[in-house]
């Protein structure tokens, strides 16, 4: 019973700081606030985003297979799979605005460039994409936890 708390609260915290980090991507992704430290900003705040995700992913991984329900249990429900679908799309959505934020900053350093207009409403499009996407990824977990 003790894991299962430890790994149901290693996961629900890796969530909360997923929200908290892509908000703060979200709010600093604005041309009008656009300067050389928020740049630097949004890149430090990627990295600890993709830590996050990857806490988030084996904390869900370890429930999977160390939780009191068992794999057979979790593998067989297809709101695991729906969850799973769309988190691997938050995923490969987040690939761009990563790619972004790193091209701005060698941008900045090498000429003291900041990114156009359409390239911050384009990389904030997939951010709020994103945020908008794990709302439902929090319903399925609840249907989920609840035994589908």
């Amino acid at each position: 019973m003790t894991l299962e708390a430890f790994l149901a609260s290693t996961h629900l915290v890796a969530i909360l700081a997923l929200v908290t980090f892509m908000s703060s991507q979200a709010a600093l992704c604005r041309i009008e606030w656009m300067n050389a430290a928020v740049v630097e900003r949004l890149v430090r705040l990627d990295v600890i985003y993709q830590i996050t995700v990857v806490t988030l992913l084996a904390s869900g991984l370890a429930r999977i297979f160390w939780g009191i329900k068992g794999t057979s249990w979790y593998w067989s429900q297809p709101l695991l799979h729906a969850k799973l679908t769309l988190v691997l799309a938050m995923l490969l959505l987040s690939i761009a605005p990563t790619l972004a934020f790193r091209r701005w900053r060698r941008a900045l350093r090498a000429n003291g460039s900041l990114p156009g207009a359409v390239q911050v409403r384009n990389t904030r499009r997939l951010i709020m994409v994103q945020s908008h996407i794990l709302p439902v990824v929090a319903v399925l977990a609840v249907f989920l936890a609840r035994g589908g």
